[in-house]
């Protein structure tokens, strides 16, 4: 984790962001959890140190993030954006019942090739494998 704080104060710097308590807490919050939080569950977390701390100042803090490179937003179907700190090429499961978003990592897919008629319009700068289906929890709830 003092890796992860370091590389945190070190991108900050270098895009002109203070390192504040809050935001410090808000990385803090974002790579010790497991489950890809939205902001409303990075703020009712830090809320019980930062008690004034408002979820527009979370919101726009992890936004700033994926700006700058700290962080990755994966958005679905109209749901709540969530927040990645996970950087390493890597895919997404989301289960369709509970919403858990789980990462896999699958070197085929990391080399899936765009298409050329993409790649003559557009610009691409990422490309990720997201999956939905129904988690191993839910599966065995039936």
């Amino acid at each position: 984790m003092e890796k992860d704080l370091k590389i945190f104060e070190e991108i900050c710097h270098k895009h002109g962001l203070k390192v504040t308590p809050q935001r410090m807490a808000i990385y803090k919050e974002l790579i010790n959890s497991k489950e890809h939080p939205s902001a409303v569950m990075i703020h009712e977390r830090i809320r019980k140190y930062y008690p004034n701390v408002s979820l527009d100042t979370v919101n726009r803090t992890l936004i700033t993030f994926s700006e700058i490179g700290l962080v990755q937003i994966i958005e679905g179907r109209g749901d709540p954006k969530r927040f990645d700190p996970n950087l390493r090429p890597h895919h997404h499961f989301r289960c369709l019942r509970c919403g858990e978003i789980i990462d896999f990592y699958n070197e085929e897919y990391d080399s899936l090739e765009v298409p050329e008629d993409l790649k003559e319009k557009f610009i691409i700068t990422g490309k990720r494998v997201n999956l939905e289906g129904i988690c191993d929890k839910c599966k065995n709830l039936n």
